[in-house]
């Protein structure tokens, strides 16, 4: 497992970057992060870890690319707000070549 401990590092990353000015998501995403790992940690079919890695993939580029910040209105509401430093320069290397117009 060297990857999914990259992958636990990148998501905690990230969490760190787009929660930045809300201490009560950060401390959430977190907690969300580890339970998911530790809950996943014993699994031992290639193929299930495979998925299990993809869909932690796939919520970190979320996480990065998405141009929403939670704001807590109340107790458990989560409203999303569009994160005012995201610009398009931001967007990840993706894999998949776009055509250019």
């Amino acid at each position: 497992g060297g990857r999914v401990l990259r992958l636990f590092k990148t998501l905690h990353r990230t969490r760190q970057q787009v929660f930045k000015n809300d201490a009560r998501a950060l401390e959430a995403a977190r907690i969300k992060i580890n339970e998911e790992f530790k809950s996943n940690k014993n699994e031992t079919s290639p193929k299930k870890i495979e998925e299990l890695m993809k869909v932690g993939s796939d919520v970190e580029l979320l996480l990065r690319t998405s141009v929403i910040q939670g704001i807590h209105t109340d107790h458990n509401t989560l409203q999303l707000v569009p994160r005012k430093d995201l610009l398009i320069e931001n967007v990840p290397y993706c894999d998949v070549p776009t055509q250019k117009q």
